[in-house]
C-alpha cells in the first residue's frame, strides 16, 4: 500500500484496540568523553587497568583516542533505568581515574595540535592491531584534533508489538523482517529530511578553545574573549563544517531509500580506491599507516547524522550483518554532550528522541535524490552555524521556509506520538518532554546554546576555563554527592577483571599473520 499521512496512521494506531503499542522500545546510550588533567590537557595517561580491557569490555572502553572514553549502557525499555546506569558508570569511572576529569563538553580542552591526541591502544591481538591502524588513518586522512571532539550516541529500537499493527495499520501482507527493515529505511529518510530539528534543541556546542583551528581562520566565528571563539547564533560547531562535517567526504553519497541501496553505496566505498589516500602510503617502511587506500577504510569511517543497526557476530562487518539479519535498531549520532548534565544527557531529551523517533517512522518519506541530499546537508549544517539566527530559513522541497514554522510543525507532530508513548502514565512524561522543547521554538533563548553563551558572557570566562570548572564540579557530583550502590562498584570491578581476562585469551588463539587476519575481514 502506499505511504499514509502520519495522521492517518496515529489514528489506525490509536483505534487499533493497542495504545501502548510504542510503549517498551529498548533505549542505549554511548557517551563519549575526554580524559583531561586538573589544569584541563588531554590526559597522557593509559587507560586505567582498573576500567578493564578496552578491546572486550562491554560498558568502558576508547574510542579514538586513548583519552576518549566511551560509556555505552544496555538497552532499556525504560529510559530512567537507562541514566541510572549511565550515573553508575560514571561513579565507577570517577573512582578508577585519580585526578583527572572528564572534559563536559563536545568540543575539545586546550589542545596542542595532532601530537597531543594519543591514539587508542587494544593490546597485542590482531584484531587490536587492526583498530589501532584503522585510528591511525583516521589520523591521517583527517587529522587527529577533528578525532578529539566527543558526542552521544543515543540507540532505539521499536518494541516487538509494534511491527504486526503497524502492519495492520497500512494494510501491508509482509510482517517479517523485510517490513521492519523498509520501515526503519522510511525513519532514516526522514531523520535526513528533520534530524536537524535535534541540532536546535539540543545543540550545546556555540563555542571552542581557538586553539582546535590550530591558527586557521574562520569567517563564521568571532572572538569572545582572547583564546575563544563562538558562532553567534551557533548550535553545534560539533555537527557544523568546522567539526565533523568536513569536505573529505562530501563526494560519498550513502542512499538509504532501501537496504539493498545503503549496502551497495558502503560496501562500493570500501573497495573503491581514493587517490589521495594511496598518496599517502598504506603500509611504509613496515609500518601500517591505514588499512587501506580506499575512500572508506572500513564502514564506520563513513560518518552521518543516523545508522541502522544490528548487532554484528564477531568478525563480521556492519554492512554483512544488516544484509544477514535486516535493520534491528538505529544509532542517533548527531548529539552533543550536554556541559549542564553530569551524565551528558537528561530524561527530557531521551523522551523526546524516542517520540521523535516514533514520529519519523510514521511520517510519509518519499525516497531521496542525489540533489536533495546535498540540500538535506546543507539545512544541517546551516542550523549547526546559525540554527538561532532571526528569520532563518531552510530548504524544503525546493523553497524557503522559517525554521521557526517547519519547527514548530514537527514538534505538533511528535505531541502524537508522545501521547501515545504516555499510554497507562497520568503524569504524561512524554508530553511534558515535548513541551519543554516546543518552548525552544517560541523562546530561542531556551537552548542550551543559548544558555551555554549567555553563561559564557556573564563569567567573562573563556571557553576551556568555563568547561574545566564545570569538569570539576561533575567529578565532585559523581565523587561526593551522587548516591553509591557499593555491589554496583564491585560488580564493575570484577567486569574490568573478566575483560581482561577475555583480552589475554584473544591475544593466545590469535592464529596466522596480521595480513591474513586483514585478508579475511575483509573477504
Amino acid at each position: 500500500m502506499g505511504s499514509l499521512t502520519f495522521d492517518r496512521q496515529l489514528a489506525g494506531l490509536v483505534n487499533s484496540g493497542e495504545r501502548g503499542v510504542l510503549v517498551g522500545g529498548l533505549k542505549g546510550v554511548e557517551k563519549e568523553s575526554l580524559r583531561v588533567t586538573p589544569e584541563g590537557h588531554v590526559a597522557q595517561t593509559p587507560h586505567p587497568r582498573e576500567l578493564g580491557s578496552p578491546l572486550t569490555h562491554p560498558e568502558i572502553t576508547t574510542d579514538y583516542s586513548e583519552a576518549l572514553l566511551e560509556l555505552v549502557t544496555p538497552a532499556y525499555p525504560d529510559s530512567a533505568r537507562l541514566l541510572e546506569r549511565l550515573t553508575q558508570l560514571h561513579q565507577y569511572t570517577y573512582r578508577a581515574i585519580g585526578e583527572e576529569r572528564l572534559w563536559a563538553t563536545s568540543m575539545p580542552c586546550a589542545v596542542d595540535g595532532d601530537a597531543d591526541i594519543p591514539i587508542a591502544r587494544f593490546g597485542r591481538s590482531h584484531s587490536a592491531h587492526m583498530k589501532e591502524v584503522y585510528r591511525e588513518g583516521l589520523g591521517l586522512r583527517y587529522g587527529r584534533l577533528m578525532q578529539a571532539i566527543s558526542g552521544v550516541h543515543f540507540n532505539y529500537s521499536f518494541p516487538a508489538q509494534f511491527w504486526p499493527v503497524l502492519a495492520a495499520v497500512r494494510q501491508s501482507r509482509e510482517t517479517g523482517q523485510d517490513f521492519i527493515s523498509e520501515r526503519y529505511f522510511e525513519l532514516l529518510r526522514n531523520y535526513r529530511r528533520h534530524g536537524w530539528i535535534v541540532l536546535y534543541l539540543f545543540g550545546v556546542s556555540p563555542a571552542m578553545c581557538a586553539s582546535f583551528l590550530r591558527g586557521r581562520s574562520d569567517p563564521g566565528l568571532k572572538t569572545l574573549v582572547p583564546g575563544t571563539l563562538y558562532g553567534p547564533y551557533a548550535t553545534s560547531l560539533r555537527m557544523s563544517d568546522v567539526g565533523y562535517r568536513n569536505s573529505a567526504q562530501s563526494e560519498l553519497l550513502v542512499s538509504v531509500n532501501s537496504l539493498r541501496e545503503y549496502v551497495r553505496d558502503l560496501a562500493r566505498a570500501v573497495v573503491t580506491p581514493h587517490p589521495d589516500y594511496a598518496a599517502l602510503g598504506v603500509r611504509v617502511g613496515g609500518q601500517w599507516r591505514q588499512l587501506n587506500a580506499n575512500v572508506l577504510q572500513i564502514e564506520n569511517e563513513y560518518y552521518s547524522f543516523i545508522r541502522p543497526k544490528r548487532v554484528t557476530a564477531p568478525g563480521e562487518r556492519p554492512t554483512k550483518a544488516l544484509a544477514r539479519g535486516g535493520v534491528q535498531y538505529v544509532e542517533v549520532r548527531s548529539l552533543d554532550v550536554s556541559a549542564f548534565d553530569p551524565v551528558g544527557v537528561n530524561m527530557n531529551k531521551l523522551r523526546f528522541l524516542e517520540a521523535f523517533m516514533a514520529w519519523c517512522v510514521l511520517s510519509p518519506a518519499a525516497l531521496i535524490d542525489a540533489e536533495e541530499q546535498l540540500a538535506l546537508d546543507a539545512n544541517h549544517v546551516t542550523v549547526a552555524r546559525r540554527g538561532r539566527e532571526p528569520g532563518l530559513l531552510l530548504r524544503r522541497e525546493g523553497r524557503s521556509v522559517l525554521l521557526a514554522h517547519w519547527a514548530a510543525e514537527i514538534v505538533d507532530g511528535v505531541r502524537g506520538t508522545a501521547e501515545l508513548l504516555d499510554t497507562g502514565d497520568p503524569a504524561r512524561p512524554y508530553t511534558s518532554a515535548v513541551e519543554v522543547q516546543a518552548a525552544k521554538i517560541a523562546d530561542v533563548g531556551l537552548t542550551p546554546s543559548a544558555r551555554l553563551l549567555e553563561e559564557l558572557h556573564q563569567s567573562g570566562e573563556g571557553f576551556s576555563t568555563w568547561a574545566r570548572q564545570v569538569s570539576s564540579a561533575h567529578r565532585r557530583h559523581f565523587l561526593e554527592v551522587a548516591p553509591v550502590d557499593a555491589s554496583v562498584l564491585s560488580q564493575l570491578a570484577q567486569a574490568a577483571e573478566d575483560s581482561l581476562d577475555e583480552q589475554a585469551i584473544i591475544e593466545r588463539s590469535d592464529k596466522g599473520s596480521f595480513e591474513d587476519y586483514l585478508a579475511r575481514w575483509f573477504a
